[in-house]
């Protein structure tokens, strides 16, 4: 594992999957039924063959299966909990088509024990396969910015491939705990929330559409069924975002009916310190689908368009805000 221990993220991670080198038995489906599997998480279908044919190569060389399986069994083992975390680093340029996929491997052969899992709880199949889908999502990220398969974001379909994260409706919802300033917010508004009191972590993905408030009534009425129903000693009375969707700097240029100001009017905004360093790369990337692209090549087709690119021209940053509601 020379490769690996090269870089520390890398290393880490291999000596954090020490303890699972047995435990449940690793399955990687094959032709057909890989084929299904792939269909089922939406993976781009351009994406199919190279996964067939890397499949081959993955478990037929000693070192790569063996980090395959212990990654399973870890993620497996982490299955209903909302506190295990651990690194999910990119692996070695050297292990190509192997490295690239890997990961997306690794969720596929968990997949039969979420879905376990879900059936345990009684949450639909619907709910499973729309929130499990969200792999296939990111593997579609992976090829608009680089234009080769593979996957971004490695440790966020963590969340969903362990029961943490839920897709219901436009938005998803996960399962998480109230902290210290959205605690502190809640107390200056007369609320008395506890640090660690659950709380539903409120995320919006992209390629799901608009985000009108239509949508995101319907989403928090499903939220607010499904975590009594499916989580019943688990009391969810607050929702918390964190995104540049919350920055107030928006309103100068969107008008007030728009979505997104809209979807800002839901939530109690954290006092934030005028040092905050700025994220201008995570509004490009949602907007544009690349973060990295140069700002002069920016399109200006659209007012969020327009107000992104020439916020960022005009010498000024976008910032990620974090709010809260009740639920």
């Amino acid at each position: 594992m020379e490769a690996l221990r090269a870089d520390p993220r890398s290393a880490a991670w291999v000596d954090g999957l020490a303890e699972f080198a047995t435990g449940v038995e690793v399955v990687l489906p094959a032709d057909d039924d890989l084929i299904a599997t792939l269909l089922d998480l939406s993976v781009p279908h351009e994406d199919f063959n190279e996964l067939v044919a890397t499949r081959a190569a993955l478990l037929a060389d000693p070192e790569p299966r063996e980090v395959f399986e212990r990654a399973v069994r870890a993620l497996v083992a982490g299955i209903g909990t909302v506190e295990r975390h651990l690194e999910v680093p990119p692996l070695p340029a050297a292990w190509g088509p192997v490295g690239r996929w890997f990961h997306v491997y690794v969720f596929i052969a968990a997949r039969p024990f979420v879905l376990a899992y879900h059936r345990s709880l009684g949450i639909p199949e619907e709910v499973s396969r729309r929130t499990l889908a969200d792999l296939g999502r990111h593997v579609a990220v992976h090829r608009r910015r680089l234009g080769i398969g593979g996957l971004f974001a490695l440790h966020w379909p963590v969340l969903h491939f362990r029961g943490e994260l839920y897709q219901l409706g436009r938005l998803q919802f996960q399962r998480s705990f109230v902290l210290q300033r959205a605690a502190t917010s809640a107390a200056e508004r007369g609320l008395a929330y506890r640090p660690q009191d659950p709380a539903l972590a409120l995320h919006i993905p992209d390629f799901h559409g608009p985000l009108t408030p239509a949508a995101c009534d319907e989403s928090l009425r499903l939220a607010r069924e499904f975590f009594p129903r499916h989580y019943p000693t688990e009391r969810y009375r607050l929702a918390v975002c964190g995104s540049w969707l919350l920055d107030p700097q928006l309103r100068e240029y969107l008008p007030e009916h728009s979505n997104i100001i809209r979807f800002q009017r839901r939530f109690h905004l954290y006092a934030e310190s005028d040092d905050r360093s700025p994220d201008d790369a995570a509004p490009i990337g949602f907007v544009f689908g690349d973060p990295d692209l140069p700002l002069a090549s920016l399109p200006r087709d659209t007012t969020l368009q327009r107000a992104i690119g020439d916020h960022i021209r005009a010498g000024r940053h976008w910032h990620v805000h974090t709010g809260w509601f009740e639920l």
